[in-house]
C-alpha cells in the first residue's frame, strides 16, 4: 500500500500518540525541516511513531530507514514512498 496523502499535521498526530511531547518545544509552526532531535525525539521516539504508522496504514517501513532521517519533511517522504 502506498500513502500518497501522509501530512505534517499526521505526523504530528502520530508522534503524540506514540512518544508524546515536549511541552517545552513549539510544534505549531513550520517544522518540516527542524531535526527530531531539536524537536525532542530520538530513534526510540522514531521507532515507536513509526512502528505505529506501520500498524495503522498496513506498511512496512524498515528500522535502518526510519532511524536515518532526521527531519519530519524527511519522515514524511520515507511513509509516503513505503
Amino acid at each position: 500500500m502506498t500513502i500518497t496523502a501522509f501530512t505534517l499535521d499526521d505526523l504530528k498526530k502520530a508522534l503524540f500518540s506514540a512518544a508524546g511531547a515536549d511541552e517545552g518545544i513549539d510544534m505549531a509552526g513550520d517544522i518540516l525541516d527542524r531535526s527530531f532531535t531539536e524537536l525532542g525525539y530520538d530513534s526510540l521516539a522514531l521507532l515507536e511513531t513509526a512502528a505505529l504508522i506501520s500498524r495503522e496504514h498496513g506498511i512496512a517501513l524498515e528500522d535502518d530507514a526510519v532511524t536515518a532521517v532526521t527531519t519530519p519533511r524527511e519522515l514524511i517522504a520515507l511513509i509516503t514512498s513505503a
